[in-house]
């Protein structure tokens, strides 16, 4: 039962998820993306303006079907944001603004096309739709959230999934930033009246305090794990990946040995090994 899951996840996948927010499925499933990339549409109610949050990979089949899902719904698209650089959310960007005629704001100045970037704490309103802009590093140097106060709700990008965890993109990204992150969400959760995940692959999360509790509670665990392999002899990351994550599909090593260089890099950092 969903219930009894990390963060209450949805049954299904992509379609309308808050009243300013609709997910268009990317056919790009795997491993590390589930059942593909999550690209958001989001219009305040009554408006014809929409933004769209990463457009995905280069699929021109998958930007038509966003473009065609706002026209449905009478509206424009006005503007691009991207939550972080990773292909599988960021590689269609470009053709996508030229479809749209749309700027695409970043965190990373090499993937803005437009004078504007994004900065924590920002504001942008299109449409009469309020969304702020909550810097997020861990999972990569340039993650970041987008907070739809209006709905409650946060698109996560890779930071937090709709199921399973997610890695830390070591060197890029920083377990320290990461936990910080994390920290910062549940609080948003907690008393800033955050209440549904959208992420950017997997179900929507109505739970987000569970979910991010849930999320905390498993990197201090593999964190654990990684101190005891080290301790106990293992001198490489893929050595500790072997040992500590026997029990994940193999297809996973690559992205979990990612996450323990990084979590290596934390022990050390502050003298844990």
């Amino acid at each position: 039962m969903s219930g009894l899951l990390p963060g209450d996840p949805a049954a299904t996948v992509g379609g309308g998820a808050t009243p300013r927010a609709l997910c268009v499925l990317a056919p790009n499933p795997s491993p590390m993306t589930l059942d593909g990339t999550n690209t958001w549409l989001l219009s305040e109610p009554g408006s014809d303006l929409a933004v769209v949050v990463d457009p995905g990979p280069l699929d021109e089949g998958h930007l038509r079907r966003v473009i065609d899902a706002a026209e449905e719904q009478g509206k424009r698209i006005a503007l691009t944001l991207l939550t972080h650089g990773h292909h599988d959310h960021a590689e269609s960007a470009a053709r996508f603004a030229e479809l749209t005629g749309t700027h695409v704001r970043a965190l990373d100045p090499a993937l803005r096309l437009g004078d504007e970037g994004l900065r924590h704490g920002e504001v942008l309103e299109v449409g009469g739709l309020e969304i702020r802009v909550v810097g997020t590093p861990g999972h990569t140097a340039d993650s970041l959230t987008f907070h739809l106060p209006a709905d409650g709700a946060i698109l996560t990008g890779d930071t937090v999934l709709g199921r399973g965890t997610t890695m830390v993109a070591h060197p890029d990204g920083r377990l320290g930033d990461y936990l910080d992150s994390l920290r910062h969400l549940h609080t948003m959760a907690a008393e800033h009246g955050v209440r549904t995940v959208l992420p950017g692959h997997g179900p929507v999360l109505a739970d987000a305090l569970g979910a991010v509790d849930y999320y905390l509670a498993h990197r201090a665990a593999r964190l654990a794990q990684v101190e005891t392999a080290v301790e106990a002899g293992c001198r490489t990351a893929a050595e500790v990946v072997a040992r500590v994550y026997a029990d994940v599909d193999k297809a996973l090593w690559p992205a979990a040995e990612l996450s323990v260089r990084a979590q290596i890099g934390y022990l050390e950092d502050h003298g844990l090994i």
